[in-house]
């Protein structure tokens, strides 16, 4: 965006000391937008017309196979006796209340979900799956084999899986927090099979017509006459290891399109071979040519999960790969599921920018990942890569009208984690990211478990390999995540003090968030104009803007330089100061570092130090 320079009325300065972090190497349905047609806010390139919307959600996203584990052997491969694996109990009152302290109010409970796994329950009555279909010894949980059960690894007693889930939803509401599953619509785990279905509930697959590549009606594709291939080189456990029934040679025919659109029988290593496309009326190979009416069998099935899960009292759904499905299907599925239970979360995992108006108005989703806007733009800033303008360029072109529904983070199980070395290789570059993660906009913010304290998901655990992510394919446990878990004491007892020193940090910001009036439904000017004439600001590494309502403005400002201290002149221009119905000329202000717990100061000055980020409260002077 080229940018219109804008006059200064009034400046503002500020001291800041600076972090000292921990350093390594290595809610509700979806509001149509209304424009605010005040000249002002029309003419301003700085602000949008659109309306706030209050959804500061803070979402804590944990593995719950890994959350609780405290063994730490970390044998590649190991298995779940070895290596240990988390339970549904060990998310106990104690850390449900740590995590409310962190400023959490909803969990993601990643892999709920029974999926195929390496584990032997036959014991129990499930099946064993074949390793050649299996990521990982713990199995990925993005490969379901089972939409009504949950995964037995969790349970102390497997056979009382669902029972130790209940009693986990119940003791998330009673600790103040609400919980949403992951719903995984665009694929299944080859060896799909619902042993724990409802009475009456007709299983996926059991009434397709396999002699028909596509079928309207049928809940997979097919490839006729031709058997599933095991990809080359598919070696699931390492040399040393051989999984259950590993062969090369699964048994599948006719062999059924693989997850991430693969139409073919010999799907490749870095395909989602493991999984198996569902067929939502899209017949991909005839032009995409779509048979919505009637409702396709396979809509009615999943509505049917959902629903399921609905009354079970979970409060939301983030949906894996939501621009893989037809919109259409969302369009018709959330209504249904929202009139069992109104107030229900829809969160999709989205990249495609140009489609996120659509999902969010057709599609009636709540709520829209923004990765590849704000996070991307913010990876490269952490990197020292990139520039400001990729935040201007989010606010102002790619979510412009509905930015309250872009969820907004910085890790998550998809993405690498911040100190490692293949991201940032250290903390520090987090404390102004995650601050704009947090305060650009009303809408919701996830933090990653370990986060918090630094966690820089070393190791080569298994499948995964060594890629700067936490696995979420083999049973390990997460030594920086553990040192705050502490034995089963959540208290951060084996913290160093940089990491304390972090995890406070990330109190005091998401406790802001969702506390402070102006961040949780104030509206937003950008400042980068109105001071980009500045020999002390570099607006390619320094970016600033206020939120405000009519009770409460705040001034953000961060610095995203790892080694350059600035200490500009900050302006505020007189339109801003306008909007938020103050008068500089007649008015003296006090200004309040709320993020860093600094007294007030009328100074003219801000002395930013690298890595840093300062929330300032802007109160008149009686």
């Amino acid at each position: 965006m080229q940018r219109k320079i804008l006059l200064p009325a009034a400046a503002l300065t500020l001291g800041l000391a600076s972090f000292t972090l921990l350093h390594r190497s290595s809610v509700t349905a979806p509001v149509e937008p209304a424009a605010d047609s005040s000249p002002a806010s029309l003419a301003d390139p700085n602000t949008t017309d659109e309306v706030p919307q209050d959804r500061k959600l803070v979402i804590y996203q944990m593995m719950v196979r890994l959350f609780g584990n405290q063994k730490t052997l970390n044998k590649p491969h190991g298995s779940a006796a070895e290596n240990g694996v988390g339970k549904f109990n060990d998310i106990n009152t104690k850390a449900l209340q740590e995590l409310k302290k962190l400023g959490a109010t909803h969990v993601w409970y990643t892999g709920i979900l029974e999926h195929a796994t390496m584990a032997d329950y036959t014991k129990i009555g499930i099946p064993l799956d074949d390793a050649d279909v299996v990521k990982g010894r713990a199995g990925s949980p993005y490969a379901v084999k089972d939409y009504y059960d949950v995964d037995p690894d969790l349970a102390v007693d497997p056979k009382k899986r669902m029972a130790e889930f209940d009693a986990l939803v119940k003791r998330t509401h009673d600790n103040g927090l609400k919980l949403l599953i992951d719903f995984i619509p665009n694929h299944v785990a080859r060896s799909y099979k619902s042993d724990a279905k409802p009475a009456g509930v007709v299983d996926l697959g059991e009434k397709d017509d396999k002699t028909k590549a596509f079928a309207p009606n049928n809940n997979f594709y097919y490839l006729p006459g031709k058997s599933f291939v095991v990809p080359k080189g598919n070696d699931p456990l390492g040399t040393a290891l051989k999984g259950p029934k590993e062969d090369q040679k699964y048994q599948e025919t006719p062999a059924k399109a693989t997850g991430n659109d693969v139409f073919s029988e010999a799907p490749k290593l870095d395909d989602w071979f493991e999984t198996t496309k569902l067929n939502y009326g899209v017949d991909y190979q005839n032009g995409r040519k779509t048979y919505f009416s009637p409702v396709p069998d396979t809509w009615l099935k999943m509505r049917d999960i959902l629903v399921f899960w609905a009354k079970k009292d979970v409060d939301g759904f983030r949906c894996d790969v939501a621009e893989m499905v037809p919109v259409e299907f969302w369009a018709w599925v959330i209504p249904e599921v929202k009139k069992v239970k109104p107030d229900v979360i829809f969160l999709g995992e989205a990249y495609d920018p140009k489609q996120y108006k659509r999902y969010l108005t057709e599609g009636k989703f709540d709520f829209l990942y923004d990765k590849v806007g704000l996070y991307d733009g913010l990876r490269r800033l952490m990197r020292n890569e990139g520039s400001t303008e990729d935040i201007t360029k989010v606010w102002s072109q790619e979510s412009r009208g509905f930015s309250s529904q872009m969820l907004r983070f910085l890790e998550n199980h998809d993405e690498q984690r911040i100190a490692s070395k293949d991201f940032a290789g250290n903390t520090a570059p987090a404390i102004p990211a995650m601050t704009v993660s947090a305060t650009l906009g009303t809408g919701p913010i996830m933090v990653y478990f370990g986060q918090e304290v630094g966690e820089p998901g070393r190791g080569a655990e298994g499948f995964g390999g060594e890629d700067g992510r936490t696995t979420i394919f083999d049973y390990w446990g997460v030594p920086e995540h553990q040192k705050w878990v502490n034995g089963g004491k959540f208290d951060g007892g084996k913290l160093s003090q940089q990491q304390q020193q972090l995890r406070d940090f990330y109190v005091r910001l998401l406790n802001l968030s969702t506390s402070n009036e102006a961040i949780r439904k104030g509206k937003f000017y950008e400042l980068q104009d109105a001071n980009n004439l500045s020999k002390e600001y570099d607006q390619r590494k320094l970016y600033s803007y206020l939120r405000f309502t009519d009770k409460q403005r705040l001034l953000v400002v961060v610095n995203f330089s790892p080694t350059q201290t600035y200490v500009p002149t900050l302006q505020i221009p007189e339109a801003a100061w306008k909007l938020m119905g103050l008068d500089p000329k007649r008015q003296q202000f006090n200004y309040t570092d709320l993020l860093n717990n600094r007294p007030a100061t009328n100074g003219t000055r801000i002395t930013l130090a690298p890595l840093s980020a300062v929330v300032l409260d802007i109160t008149p002077k009686p």
